[in-house]
């Protein structure tokens, strides 16, 4: 699946797949890793992850690269933790990743 397309319980697991942290509990991941700032907000700080509003699209876009290197990488996301994790992803796992058959 593409990086890019992740989201719910699939980009939770694959964030959780980052971190070291493939737990299930009762069906559900235990890490909301994309909407739980709680959870979601410490890897942003820790990776560096930038993130923007671009009210024309409308959507977030984040990179963890500096605005003035050339190859910046960029995911976009209905809110920034969204684009955040997928772009958190992206950086350890690469642009395509496996999911579980039930996540997708």
């Amino acid at each position: 699946m593409k990086t890019s397309d992740l989201q719910g319980a699939a980009l939770d697991w694959a964030v959780a797949k980052c971190e070291g942290r493939e737990r299930e509990y009762g069906g559900r991941w235990v890490e909301n890793f994309s909407s739980s700032w709680l959870v979601g907000g410490p890897i942003i700080e820790r990776e560096r992850i930038s993130t923007l509003y671009m009210p024309e699209q409308p959507m977030w876009w984040a990179t963890n690269k500096d605005p003035g290197e050339e190859e910046s990488m960029g995911y976009d996301g209905p809110n920034l933790l969204i684009a955040a994790m997928r772009c958190y992803v992206a950086l350890k796992l690469g642009d395509e990743i496996d999911i579980p058959k039930e996540l997708k």
